[in-house]
């Protein structure tokens, strides 16, 4: 799995404990252990347990789902319709730092 370089602090620190990808990006499997790069370089950083793979519809996003980001709601909206366009159905990705 990679991940943006800005938001690897988060996922380290566990203030980001979601990822919400496209279909493409949602075949996890539930209590699997991912290794994690930098999407940018390819550089590893640590180790992710996948908690669960939940469909959501971008207009579902929630309050809580900016705070699982470590983001406010337009800010992650803003950051999901720039990574995917266009795209309404995503996976919220739950995971934990191992």
């Amino acid at each position: 799995m990679t991940f943006f370089e800005r938001f690897e602090t988060d996922i380290l620190s566990g203030k980001k404990t979601i990822t919400i990808r496209d279909e493409s990006e949602k075949d996890y499997e539930i209590n699997s252990v991912v290794q994690v790069s930098t999407y940018e370089t390819g550089r590893w950083f640590c180790a992710l347990k996948i908690v669960s793979v939940t469909a959501i519809q971008f207009d579902d996003l929630t309050e809580f789902h900016a705070q699982q980001e470590n983001m406010s709601l337009p800010e992650l909206k803003a950051v999901i319709r720039e990574i995917y366009p266009n795209v309404d159905s995503l996976y919220v990705i739950a995971y934990y730092l191992v």
